[in-house]
């Protein structure tokens, strides 16, 4: 959790978006969001690059986990309901399997009463050295 921690206090976005670090550990994350109407579409529900950027920001914490500085190298979302302005949305980033420099994430982000809001897969790459230098 140290790791994910303070990468979050060292983000302007975490701030920004009023991201909530619910948990983290190896290879896993759990990142919360309320949707404020800045955060929303023309249609009054949640903007997708809001909904991305909370699945992407726990597969941040998720693989980085380790100290091991990593960055993305590929995510895909899939949208499967809308986020209501106002809802608290919940990401959870599980690594599925680590081979060497690269890993592979699925991300749930979900609405409050449980429903699955968004899917992503995200494949990460260690690019070397660990991720916090003063751990």
């Amino acid at each position: 959790m140290t790791v994910a921690r303070c990468m979050i206090a060292r983000e302007g976005t975490g701030a920004a978006w009023g991201l909530e670090l619910e948990a983290a550990e190896a290879g896993y994350a759990r990142v919360a969001m309320r949707l404020t109407p800045a955060m929303l579409n023309g249609f009054g529900i949640a903007h997708g690059g809001m909904i991305f950027a909370l699945a992407d920001s726990a597969f941040a914490y998720a693989c980085n986990s380790r100290n091991v500085r990593t960055v993305a190298q590929s995510g895909s979302i899939v949208f499967l309901d809308a986020g209501r302005a106002g809802e608290r949305l919940v990401a959870e980033a599980r690594e599925t399997a680590l081979s060497g420099r690269t890993g592979a994430y699925v991300i749930t982000v979900t609405g409050e009463d449980g429903r699955v809001i968004a899917e992503m897969q995200g494949l990460s790459r260690a690019v070397g050295g660990p991720t916090l230098e003063d751990l």
